[in-house]
């Protein structure tokens, strides 16, 4: 799922990319919320928030708004510059170590969240958003834009689109290419919806722990690639 870039990549590669992550997306999605009433996977919200506090001159309010949105946009550009070094020095593990350090935040976020939310639960928002951001800016270039994972509004904009075309395009391989981009978005918005279902069942018993699911998911998906790529080095000797 990590390993494959651009023309390389097919259909079922970025369907186990988006089904992973957009579970571990929803996972998040609804532990940072129930943990912390923050929103933890996309920075929409808060930006109309940002905007109502500075018009009220709530200052202090309105700054800390504004690093969540911040933290976001910080995930996606440590992933971006992670995956540019990586390019130009060792390839074979360009996604490996954002996908790794995901995991890493996630899991650290899980054994300590519950003293943090005592203390300091913006922490918890800060290191999920910026989590997501690092995600989302991950998939996007692994899948060259293809696959999008921690929100929704854009999946059902452009699923609605393609919806409508379906009633005008009426060639073969045109109407083929619509219906694979409608259940890769599909896949998307079920595993998403699937990770907040467990991630709030979960989170009755495991509390902020429940966040071990997705770096347990996320290591097991690297780990995955890792056999992969030994079998095939194998085969080939």
């Amino acid at each position: 799922m990590f390993i494959h870039r651009g023309r390389a990549r097919t259909e079922s590669h970025n369907l186990g990319i988006a089904s992973l992550l957009g579970f571990v997306a929803g996972l998040v999605n609804v532990t940072g919320f129930l943990a912390v009433k923050k929103l933890t996977t996309n920075v929409t919200g808060h930006f109309a928030f940002f905007v109502d506090e500075a018009f009220q001159q709530n200052l202090s309010q309105a700054f800390h708004t504004g690093l969540y949105i911040f933290f976001f946009f910080a995930g996606a550009f440590f992933s971006s510059m992670l995956v540019e070094f990586y390019t130009r020095r060792r390839e074979n593990v360009i996604y490996v170590v954002p996908a790794l350090t995901e995991a890493v935040i996630l899991g650290i976020i899980a054994l300590t969240g519950t003293q943090l939310m005592r203390e300091n639960p913006d922490f918890i928002a800060y290191a999920l958003l910026f989590a997501m951001g690092l995600q989302n800016a991950l998939v996007t270039r692994i899948s060259n834009a293809v696959v999008r994972t921690t929100h929704l509004t854009g999946l059902f904009t452009d699923m609605g689109i393609e919806f409508a075309q379906l009633f005008f395009y009426k060639g073969k391989l045109r109407r083929l290419k619509l219906w694979k981009s409608i259940r890769l978005r599909l896949t998307i918005i079920w595993m998403f919806f699937a990770g907040g279902v467990c991630g709030g069942l979960l989170y009755g018993s495991l509390g902020i722990k429940t966040l071990l699911l997705g770096s347990f998911l996320l290591l097991a998906g690297l780990l995955l690639d890792f056999i992969k790529i030994r079998l095939l080095l194998n085969t080939l000797r």
